[in-house]
């Protein structure tokens, strides 16, 4: 599937902290319907048959709307399923490795928190950074903070596009305007949402309006 700068305004990451009134999957159908332009999946308790069966029924999902599927971490399960794409951390396989094993028609995404991480991701074939995390963030709670000076500077110092993560809801995101990201990655402002529908429209209108 086509991957552009445009992919990365609204990029949602799963999470089944909030898997209740609504299954996994309804969760990501209202997500879509309400506008997101990017799905990762992240499923850190999950592996093998059950996260290539999974994938794959978000896949199909996604692809209804348009919008690419990016697994988190699982190269194997992501060329398994027919995913679009894997995005790898700091403490995952080296990008170039990911490069090698998937292929230029896949989508790599990595991590960086540093200008030196961001450089070095490009240069191994990274298609985008995730750039984060800007702000506290309930779902990972140890992660490293960044400043939206820092963010800006590793925005500058690459090609490939970037995009925001951590902590980031439809009240913050106003501090991170003139970064130069391309859009914004989060977890808890859509699925915790009673109407995630409405919460993944606010947001896109809410990443459009930062960006431009």
């Amino acid at each position: 599937m086509k991957f552009d700068r445009d992919n990365l305004l609204l990029y949602a990451v799963t999470d089944r902290a909030w898997v209740g009134r609504q299954t996994l999957l309804e969760q990501i159908e209202s997500a879509l319907a309400g506008g997101v332009t990017l799905v990762q999946l992240r499923e850190k308790r999950m592996s093998g048959e059950d996260l290539v069966r999974e994938a794959g029924e978000v896949r199909a999902l996604c692809h209804r709307y348009g919008v690419p599927l990016i697994l988190n971490d699982d190269v194997d399960a992501a060329l398994a399923s027919g995913a679009d794409g894997v995005h790898v951390g700091a403490e995952d396989l080296p990008v170039r490795s990911v490069r090698e094993r998937v292929g230029q028609g896949m989508i790599v995404g990595a991590t960086a928190k540093t200008v030196a991480q961001a450089q070095a991701a490009e240069a191994a074939g990274a298609d985008y950074l995730g750039v984060g995390a800007v702000f506290p963030s309930p779902t990972k709670q140890n992660a490293i903070r960044i400043t939206a000076e820092e963010l800006r500077t590793i925005c500058a110092s690459v090609a490939i596009p970037a995009v925001a993560i951590g902590g980031i809801t439809r009240e913050n995101l106003g501090e991170l305007r003139g970064c130069g990201m391309a859009g914004i990655a989060v977890v808890s402002a859509i699925f915790s949402a009673e109407d995630i529908q409405a919460a993944a429209r606010e947001l896109r209108y809410a990443a459009a309006d930062l960006v431009r």
